[in-house]
């Protein structure tokens, strides 16, 4: 077993994965929402990486675990240090590429000069045999995804979202990366892993044609009408063929590949990303357009909120469906008006770090599109049927995966010096909103799941 241990520069404590589910907290907890962790007598290798490192296992108290699809755990050791850990899924094959991805990322970020704008948590060690790593806590701080719920994801922290997305497309290679540890010694360099030239997995392209028998039995009903809204839709199918092959020839670079506001932090007034694990050379356009397809969803969800814009998690989940269509419009444009200026923002300080390629926006569009897919399956996993509002949200995702082109001025991904258009429905979501994306029978692939 082997352990590896490095530093990332700029922030000087790291922070835990964050939640968007309800649970109790108590006056000095974290902001980020907490779960009862796994017994760690079902994971000895935590304590154990956490002894190697000379921090003393986990003491008993206060132990608690945030959200997300891999185990963690956050609390402090008996030796008084504040520490996340987590563990990532070995592939079949016993391989670990997750965690090979992560440390790609370690050893690429080691480059970065103090006071960098993309600031990551610190990463404390990794037993890379076991999958697992520790990062340092940080207390009291909030997941991107509370944040703009409350409200709170102002234009200011979209800026530094984008100048931080752009610093990362900004790394050069792994190749001679070195970085320092908890104890100052540098590690071999090169024992980091090579950055991942993989092509992302998503979209699947093999299940826009049919789902393989094994993973139907995985999938939840909502989930499998989810796919096949996809699979029916022949415009869909193509526009995301395209996107793929725009993808192979464009300019790439190091990219997150699994952006999602969830995966922002806000501690003390600054931003850090974080959740390496599906770092590779990729298309930049793809966190661009996740980012973008983000505050759609949630421009989505505004329409369906009591208010029109929902300004608490409780508010987003509390939809209004007996609304008339002029009502939907209506609050569709409201939403896209109050969210737009924040992409405008995250755009701004995306290219005040680095010179997008010119087809960069357009291709961001594209993704922005099949985002807003991606999240309809995400939220249909513990669902018998689809969300109507997650329906709503593939309604957009179709018009801007049809006509990406189109919407790059509405969206703000123009150059920010030549004047935008007024956003009306009609300018970037013409029916989306008002009506659904429905699957389309007639169309339908014989090899879609029924």
């Amino acid at each position: 077993m082997t352990t590896t241990t490095s530093t990332t520069a700029a922030p000087t404590e790291a922070v835990a994965t964050a939640s968007t589910a309800a649970t109790a907290s108590t006056a000095d907890a974290p902001a980020l929402i907490r779960f009862r962790p796994t017994g760690l007598d079902t994971a000895p290798e935590v304590n154990a990486l956490l002894e190697r490192l000379g921090f003393g296992p986990f003491a008993p108290d206060g132990l608690t675990a945030f959200g997300g699809r891999n185990d963690n755990w956050a609390g402090t050791t008996t030796r008084g240090r504040q520490v996340f850990v987590k563990t990532v899924a070995r592939a079949p094959d016993g391989s670990r590429p997750e965690i090979d991805r992560a440390l790609a990322f370690e050893a690429t970020a080691a480059r970065l000069p103090a006071g960098s704008p993309l600031r990551t948590p610190e990463h404390l060690g990794t037993d890379r045999e076991s999958a697992v790593s520790a990062f340092r806590l940080l207390p009291g701080s909030r997941s991107g995804s509370e944040v703009a719920l409350d409200g709170d994801f102002d234009e200011a922290l979209c800026r530094e979202a984008g100048r931080a997305v752009a610093t990362l497309h900004t790394l050069g290679t792994a190749d001679g990366a070195s970085g320092g540890t908890s104890g100052g010694e540098a590690p071999d360099p090169a024992s980091a892993p090579a950055i991942d030239t993989g092509e992302a997995p998503l979209p699947p392209m093999r299940w826009l044609r049919a789902f393989p028998w094994s993973e139907v039995q995985d999938r939840s009903m909502a989930q499998i009408a989810a796919w096949k809204l996809v699979q029916d839709d022949t415009e869909v199918v193509a526009a995301l063929h395209r996107l793929r092959e725009r993808e192979r020839t464009a300019p790439h670079t190091p990219a997150h590949c699994d952006l999602r506001f969830d995966q922002f932090l806000v501690h003390d007034g600054q931003l850090f990303l974080c959740d390496w694990e599906e770092f590779r050379l990729a298309d930049p356009a793809r966190d661009v357009g996740a980012f973008v397809g983000e505050w759609l969803f949630q421009a989505t969800y505004s329409v369906f909120a009591p208010t029109g814009e929902p300004t608490s998690a409780k508010d987003a989940v509390a939809p209004g469906f007996d609304l008339s269509h002029e009502e939907i419009v209506e609050r569709g444009a409201a939403g896209l008006r109050h969210h737009i200026p924040r992409i405008a923002a995250f755009w701004q300080g995306y290219t005040e770090c680095r010179t997008p390629d010119p087809e960069l926006a357009e291709r961001a569009v594209g993704f922005a599109g099949w985002h807003l897919y991606d999240r309809l399956i995400a939220t249909a996993q513990a669902h018998a049927v689809l969300n109507p509002v997650a329906r709503a949200a593939a309604g957009i995702g179709r018009t801007l995966l049809l006509n990406p082109a189109g919407a790059v001025a509405t969206l703000r991904l123009a150059d920010p010096a030549v004047p935008h258009p007024a956003v009306t429905p009609a300018a970037v979501l013409p029916t989306a909103v008002a009506h659904p994306a429905q699957p389309h029978p007639a169309d339908a692939p014989s090899g879609s799941p029924r």
